[in-house]
């Protein structure tokens, strides 16, 4: 999915995926992606509080494993949960079993430390098989997408372009998606305070998904 904004005819293909949330209400939804991370999550959190902003974070299996602390922070503080598989697999690279086999694996990871059951599920890439997304709606997942990329985690574009990915693009019902993850972080820092002020300003409201 390289697009900042996720065209309509994918979302029309892909119906049976979660891609925003129109409502009348001026709700927006950000996401953040592969943690959690020491000490980028917490810098998150932080920023989220300080504009009263809700967030869902769907984490990687093998990082709630390492650090149970930083997940059981975002639990605390009232955020939602995701599941992005273990090990951050590639979908369309892995055969279906080995895929609900990883999936499984960070429900482990989470039963440990939060006893309800895990319902959001975003594929790492963007990539997952139409059998893989049959089997885990059929386990009760919502396959959350997005409607809006800051392309935060690529290194080549400025922190600048990231910002103009979000603020040209944002409207009620958006997902967006952000990343709380080291190779992020240099244009995380720069663009989260000031999406969240642009936000407020403009009279929306940051909510997670449930």
């Amino acid at each position: 999915m390289n697009w900042v904004k996720t065209h309509w005819i994918i979302k029309k293909l892909f119906s049976n995926y979660i891609w925003d949330l129109p409502n009348n209400e001026n709700k927006v939804y950000l996401t953040f992606d592969d943690g959690p991370t020491p000490e980028i999550t917490e810098w998150t959190l932080n920023q989220l509080k300080e504009y009263n902003a809700k967030a869902t974070f769907f984490c990687i299996g093998d990082n709630v494993r390492k650090y149970p602390e930083i997940f059981q922070k975002v639990i605390n503080e009232e955020h939602s949960i995701g599941n992005h598989t273990f090990n951050h697999l590639n979908g369309w690279e892995t055969s279906t079993k080995d895929y609900i086999e990883n999936v499984k694996l960070y429900e482990i990871e989470h039963c440990k430390l939060n006893t309800e059951h895990c319902k959001l599920f975003r594929p790492p890439y963007g990539k997952i098989k139409p059998t893989q997304s049959k089997i885990l709606r059929k386990f009760g997942y919502k396959i959350i997408m997005w409607d809006i990329i800051a392309y935060d985690f690529d290194t080549k574009i400025s922190k600048e372009h990231c910002l103009e990915n979000v603020l040209k693009n944002v409207k009620p019902g958006s997902i967006i998606v952000f990343h709380d993850s080291k190779k992020a972080f240099a244009n995380l820092e720069y663009v989260l305070p000031r999406t969240l002020e642009f936000l407020k300003e403009k009279g929306y409201v940051c909510e997670k998904i449930d």
